[in-house]
Protein backbone atom coordinates (compact mmCIF):
# COMPACT_ATOMS: atom_id res chain seq x y z
CA UNK A 1 0.00 0.00 0.00
CA UNK A 2 2.77 2.45 0.89
CA UNK A 3 4.37 1.78 -2.49
CA UNK A 4 1.13 2.76 -4.20
CA UNK A 5 0.99 5.90 -2.10
CA UNK A 6 4.62 6.74 -2.89
CA UNK A 7 3.74 6.65 -6.61
CA UNK A 8 0.95 9.16 -5.83
CA UNK A 9 -1.64 7.00 -7.53
CA UNK A 10 -5.11 8.48 -7.81
CA UNK A 11 -6.57 5.22 -6.49
CA UNK A 12 -5.03 2.95 -3.87
CA UNK A 13 -6.31 -0.60 -3.39
CA UNK A 14 -6.00 -2.16 0.07
CA UNK A 15 -6.49 -5.91 0.39
CA UNK A 16 -5.09 -7.21 3.69
CA UNK A 17 -5.23 -10.89 4.54
CA UNK A 18 -7.62 -10.70 7.46
CA UNK A 19 -10.55 -8.87 8.93
CA UNK A 20 -12.24 -5.58 8.17
CA UNK A 21 -10.47 -4.20 11.26
CA UNK A 22 -7.11 -4.64 9.52
CA UNK A 23 -8.47 -3.06 6.35
CA UNK A 24 -9.73 -0.10 8.40
CA UNK A 25 -6.32 0.33 10.08
CA UNK A 26 -4.59 0.47 6.70
CA UNK A 27 -7.27 2.84 5.36
CA UNK A 28 -6.50 5.17 8.25
CA UNK A 29 -2.82 5.16 7.28
CA UNK A 30 -3.76 6.01 3.69
CA UNK A 31 -5.90 8.89 4.91
CA UNK A 32 -2.87 10.40 6.64
CA UNK A 33 -1.15 10.48 3.25
CA UNK A 34 -3.93 12.50 1.65
CA UNK A 35 -6.36 9.79 0.60
CA UNK A 36 -9.94 9.26 1.65
CA UNK A 37 -12.25 6.27 1.84
CA UNK A 38 -14.04 5.29 -1.34
CA UNK A 39 -15.68 1.88 -1.09
CA UNK A 40 -15.14 -1.61 0.28
CA UNK A 41 -16.22 -4.91 -1.20
CA UNK A 42 -15.47 -8.61 -1.02
CA UNK A 43 -13.40 -10.35 -3.64
CA UNK A 44 -11.22 -13.42 -4.09
CA UNK A 45 -12.07 -17.08 -3.60
CA UNK A 46 -15.58 -17.38 -2.12
CA UNK A 47 -15.51 -13.63 -1.41
CA UNK A 48 -13.07 -14.27 1.43
CA UNK A 49 -11.02 -11.09 0.89
CA UNK A 50 -12.04 -7.58 1.95
CA UNK A 51 -10.78 -4.98 -0.50
CA UNK A 52 -10.87 -1.24 0.18
CA UNK A 53 -10.51 1.44 -2.47
CA UNK A 54 -9.06 4.77 -1.39
CA UNK A 55 -9.10 7.93 -3.55
CA UNK A 56 -6.54 10.68 -3.58
CA UNK A 57 -8.20 13.72 -2.05
CA UNK A 58 -7.54 16.85 -4.18
CA UNK A 59 -8.47 19.28 -1.40
CA UNK A 60 -5.68 21.54 -0.05
CA UNK A 61 -6.00 20.28 3.52
CA UNK A 62 -5.28 16.76 2.28
CA UNK A 63 -1.98 17.93 0.81
CA UNK A 64 -1.13 19.63 4.12
CA UNK A 65 -1.91 16.39 5.95
CA UNK A 66 0.20 14.42 3.49
CA UNK A 67 3.21 16.72 3.88
CA UNK A 68 2.98 16.61 7.68
CA UNK A 69 2.84 12.80 7.64
CA UNK A 70 5.85 12.46 5.34
CA UNK A 71 7.82 14.77 7.62
CA UNK A 72 6.79 12.97 10.80
CA UNK A 73 7.31 9.43 9.43
CA UNK A 74 10.23 9.57 6.96
CA UNK A 75 11.03 5.84 7.33
CA UNK A 76 7.52 4.46 6.93
CA UNK A 77 7.78 1.33 4.82
CA UNK A 78 11.41 0.83 5.81
CA UNK A 79 10.82 -0.36 9.35
CA UNK A 80 10.03 3.06 10.75
CA UNK A 81 6.89 4.35 12.35
CA UNK A 82 3.59 4.44 10.47
CA UNK A 83 0.99 7.14 11.21
CA UNK A 84 -1.69 6.07 13.66
CA UNK A 85 -0.46 2.51 14.26
CA UNK A 86 1.71 0.79 16.82
CA UNK A 87 5.07 0.20 15.16
CA UNK A 88 5.27 -3.22 13.53
CA UNK A 89 1.55 -3.97 13.85
CA UNK A 90 -1.89 -2.97 12.61
CA UNK A 91 -3.06 -2.03 16.10
CA UNK A 92 -4.29 1.58 16.23
CA UNK A 93 -2.70 4.01 18.62
CA UNK A 94 -5.14 5.50 21.17
CA UNK A 95 -5.36 8.79 19.29
CA UNK A 96 -6.32 6.96 16.09
CA UNK A 97 -8.81 4.50 17.63
CA UNK A 98 -11.94 6.58 16.94
CA UNK A 99 -10.99 7.24 13.32
CA UNK A 100 -10.24 3.57 12.70
CA UNK A 101 -13.55 2.60 14.32
CA UNK A 102 -15.44 4.85 11.87
CA UNK A 103 -13.53 3.36 8.95
CA UNK A 104 -14.29 -0.15 10.19
CA UNK A 105 -17.99 0.73 10.23
CA UNK A 106 -17.72 2.11 6.69
CA UNK A 107 -16.03 -1.08 5.53
CA UNK A 108 -18.55 -3.34 7.25
CA UNK A 109 -21.51 -1.32 5.97
CA UNK A 110 -20.30 -1.67 2.39
CA UNK A 111 -19.30 -5.35 2.47
CA UNK A 112 -22.54 -6.36 4.21
CA UNK A 113 -24.46 -5.15 1.16
CA UNK A 114 -23.37 -8.39 -0.51
CA UNK A 115 -25.54 -10.35 1.91
CA UNK A 116 -28.67 -8.22 1.71
CA UNK A 117 -31.07 -9.95 -0.64
CA UNK A 118 -33.33 -7.89 -2.88
CA UNK A 119 -36.95 -8.85 -3.57
CA UNK A 120 -36.08 -11.08 -6.53
CA UNK A 121 -33.45 -12.96 -4.54
CA UNK A 122 -35.85 -13.44 -1.63
CA UNK A 123 -38.52 -14.82 -3.96
CA UNK A 124 -35.98 -17.26 -5.39
CA UNK A 125 -34.89 -18.37 -1.92
CA UNK A 126 -38.44 -18.95 -0.71
CA UNK A 127 -39.27 -20.80 -3.91
CA UNK A 128 -36.41 -23.18 -3.11
CA UNK A 129 -37.86 -23.60 0.38
CA UNK A 130 -41.18 -24.55 -1.18
CA UNK A 131 -39.44 -27.18 -3.31
CA UNK A 132 -37.65 -28.77 -0.36
CA UNK A 133 -40.75 -30.76 0.76
CA UNK A 134 -41.34 -31.88 -2.82
CA UNK A 135 -37.87 -33.34 -3.14
CA UNK A 136 -38.10 -34.95 0.29
CA UNK A 137 -41.43 -36.56 -0.58
CA UNK A 138 -39.87 -37.89 -3.78
CA UNK A 139 -37.17 -39.40 -1.56
CA UNK A 140 -39.85 -41.30 0.40
CA UNK A 141 -39.74 -39.04 3.45
CA UNK A 142 -42.90 -38.66 5.50
CA UNK A 143 -45.12 -35.66 4.68
CA UNK A 144 -44.68 -34.26 8.19
CA UNK A 145 -40.88 -34.46 8.00
CA UNK A 146 -40.85 -32.94 4.52
CA UNK A 147 -43.02 -29.93 5.37
CA UNK A 148 -41.32 -29.29 8.71
CA UNK A 149 -37.94 -29.30 6.96
CA UNK A 150 -39.17 -26.80 4.38
CA UNK A 151 -40.60 -24.57 7.09
CA UNK A 152 -37.34 -24.66 9.09
CA UNK A 153 -35.29 -23.67 6.03
CA UNK A 154 -37.68 -20.78 5.34
CA UNK A 155 -37.46 -19.66 8.99
CA UNK A 156 -33.65 -19.78 8.89
CA UNK A 157 -33.60 -17.63 5.73
CA UNK A 158 -36.02 -15.13 7.26
CA UNK A 159 -33.88 -14.78 10.39
CA UNK A 160 -30.73 -14.41 8.27
CA UNK A 161 -32.29 -11.64 6.17
CA UNK A 162 -33.56 -9.84 9.27
CA UNK A 163 -30.27 -10.05 11.18
CA UNK A 164 -28.40 -8.54 8.21
CA UNK A 165 -30.83 -5.63 8.02
CA UNK A 166 -30.64 -4.99 11.78
CA UNK A 167 -26.83 -5.11 11.89
CA UNK A 168 -26.54 -2.73 8.96
CA UNK A 169 -29.06 -0.34 10.52
CA UNK A 170 -27.01 -0.32 13.74
CA UNK A 171 -23.86 0.56 11.79
CA UNK A 172 -25.75 3.28 9.91
CA UNK A 173 -26.79 4.89 13.20
CA UNK A 174 -23.19 4.89 14.43
CA UNK A 175 -21.96 6.49 11.21
CA UNK A 176 -24.63 9.18 11.42
CA UNK A 177 -23.70 9.84 15.05
CA UNK A 178 -20.07 10.20 13.93
CA UNK A 179 -21.09 13.08 11.64
CA UNK A 180 -21.31 11.27 8.29
CA UNK A 181 -24.30 11.75 6.02
CA UNK A 182 -26.15 9.18 3.94
CA UNK A 183 -26.52 9.43 0.15
CA UNK A 184 -27.48 7.14 -2.72
CA UNK A 185 -25.02 6.34 -5.48
CA UNK A 186 -25.85 5.94 -9.17
CA UNK A 187 -27.04 2.37 -8.55
CA UNK A 188 -29.27 3.39 -5.68
CA UNK A 189 -26.99 1.85 -3.05
CA UNK A 190 -26.71 3.53 0.34
CA UNK A 191 -23.37 5.23 1.03
CA UNK A 192 -22.01 7.34 3.86
CA UNK A 193 -19.79 10.36 3.24
CA UNK A 194 -17.85 12.70 5.46
CA UNK A 195 -18.73 16.42 5.47
CA UNK A 196 -17.51 18.00 2.23
CA UNK A 197 -16.97 14.67 0.49
CA UNK A 198 -18.87 13.74 -2.66
CA UNK A 199 -19.42 10.46 -4.43
CA UNK A 200 -16.61 9.39 -6.77
CA UNK A 201 -16.83 10.73 -10.31
CA UNK A 202 -15.23 9.45 -13.50
CA UNK A 203 -12.10 11.59 -13.31
CA UNK A 204 -12.06 13.48 -10.06
CA UNK A 205 -13.21 11.19 -7.22
CA UNK A 206 -14.79 14.16 -5.49
CA UNK A 207 -16.67 15.49 -8.49
CA UNK A 208 -20.41 14.87 -8.35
Amino acid sequence: MLQQIARQQDVVEIAPQGTSAKAAALAHVAEQYGYTYGVAYRTGFKNSLVQVRMYRDPRPDARVREAATITAHPQAGNGGTVPGLVQGSLKPLPEAADSVAVLRDLVNFDVMALYLADRRQKVACYLICALVPVFMLMDDKSPAEAFISGALVALLLTVTFKVGVIRRATIARRLTAAGLHEVRDERGARRFLRPGQQLPGHANPFTA
